[in-house]
């Protein structure tokens, strides 16, 4: 920006022909890692394992539930377990624009999402060897941790590529068929899981957490069986032809860009200021709505597993098809009208709650219809405004600003239920997040076709 002609943005670039070849083996990388934020962080490994009483002291465990010295231990562990994901936040906020931007410069994308992708799925052969005792515990939440930084930092690289599959014309529904794929490989991945607990592992000795350490290894064959197309069929970008610039230098240059944004395309920057509050919103919904369900809807974990399943396939066909009305009416307009959606049913989960599960059952999966139109919207929106060479760039900082305002939702999940004193209220302070991101983005203005 600062130190370079300005380029085109990728709603500026010439028209091509769609390569719906390499549409979808650029979507398959979304259904080859999404397990490991589906199954080992949200549903499964994390909610169910790690945060076991597997983990504490054997003497404590044996306690009752109620007893206060086993409850502090619990607490204790999952205290941990939110150091370790907040450091692995901060490493994101300081890494992602800068890797990005030394991705576009050097046009080795691709090289970055590889080692990104090499690294997510050897976290995930680690977790095989996690036991079930508490000297496992700190292993498990260091490769959680790396694997969520590198998820991460493959998600900018992997979302700066949409500009080398899609044209102005299809970039809507190209990026929802990716994000669609990645809540329907969640949903196959989860279903694999019901089926094989249901089947009782099929004999195996499922001891010392063996069931969940498969689930794991499992989890990460799914993803070298399914993130290879990409790599094969999806084309390089070019180098910016920037001058390459230290490490340090890297971080001058990006404050330098910013600058830029600030002066040639301040939209640009409004909106991912706007969109960090209410991703963080939906951050809060992913990491709330299990426990919402379970203890304010009484949900059994057979039962959260099932609405996890449901929950992703209704997201996934939604965002399928909401691809279609993002290069039809525009991805702002889309990103309104789904925000809009989400805060009226969380209004009713909140609201209605007494009349039973059947309220959560209907209004969450209501409120589904609308997140994953939102996540593509929005990643569709920042692809057309990009200018044309730094999208790895500004997909860095899509990733930094979310993580910037990460305290947003549970400091208002939190305080909503300090106030009211039931976690079914919880859900207001959500609500609240995701209507604050709502009212940012009515003052964003930004092209909308």
């Amino acid at each position: 920006m600062t130190d370079a002609t300005p380029q085109p943005t990728a709603t500026e670039a010439p028209a091509r022909p769609a390569h719906w070849g390499r549409v979808v083996a650029w979507s398959l990388w979304d259904w080859a890692v999404q397990p490991f934020n589906s199954v080992i962080i949200t549903f499964v490994f994390v909610a169910l394992y790690l945060t076991s009483d597997s983990f504490i002291d054997p003497d404590l465990a044996a306690l009752p539930e109620s007893d206060p010295a086993r409850e502090a231990a619990m607490a204790q562990l999952a205290s941990n377990l939110a150091l370790g994901v907040t450091v692995a936040g901060v490493l994101v906020a300081l890494l992602a624009p800068v890797l990005g931007q030394r991705a576009d410069t050097s046009g080795r994308r691709k090289r970055w999402l590889g080692v990104s992708t090499i690294a997510v799925i050897a976290c995930m052969l680690g977790l095989f060897f996690v036991e079930a005792a508490p000297a496992y515990f700190l292993l498990a939440v260091v490769l959680i941790g790396v694997g969520s930084v590198f998820g991460e930092i493959g998600g900018v690289h992997y979302n700066a590529l949409l500009a080398q599959v899609s044209t102005k014309d299809n970039v809507g529904r190209v990026s929802g068929l990716g994000w669609g794929l990645g809540y329907l490989g969640g949903i196959v991945a989860l279903v694999i899981v019901v089926i094989a607990e249901g089947a009782e592992w099929w004999g195996m000795d499922t001891s010392n957490g063996m069931a969940y350490r498969v689930i794991a290894l499992g989890c990460a064959l799914w993803a070298v069986a399914f993130a290879w197309p990409i790599f094969a069929f999806v084309p390089e970008a070019t180098p910016t032809g920037r001058p390459r610039v230290s490490l340090l230098g890297s971080y001058k240059r990006l404050w330098d860009d910013l600058r830029g944004l600030w002066t040639e395309s301040r939209p640009t920057l409004w909106f991912l200021v706007a969109s960090a509050i209410y991703r963080d919103g939906l951050a809060g919904v992913f990491t709330f709505g299990a426990i919402i369900a379970a203890r304010a809807f009484g949900f059994s974990d057979q039962e959260v597993i099932f609405f996890g399943v449901a929950a992703n396939l209704v997201a996934g066909l939604a965002t399928i098809v909401a691809g279609r009305v993002d290069d039809w009416v525009g991805p702002r307009t889309l990103i309104i009208a789904s925000l809009s959606g989400m805060v009226t049913a969380g209004l009713v989960v909140a609201f209605l709650h007494e009349l039973g599960d059947i309220v959560f059952w209907v209004a969450g999966l209501v409120l589904c219809l609308f997140v994953g139109p939102v996540q593509s919207a929005s990643r569709s929106l920042l692809a057309r405004v990009s200018p044309r060479g730094k999208e790895g760039e500004i997909f860095g900082l899509y990733a930094t600003t979310g993580r910037a305002v990460s305290f947003l939702a549970p400091a208002a999940y939190a305080a909503a239920i300090a106030v009211t004193g039931a976690v079914i209220w919880g859900t207001i302070g959500i609500v609240l997040v995701v209507g604050a991101g709502l009212v940012a983005m009515l003052f964003v203005k930004v092209p909308t076709r």
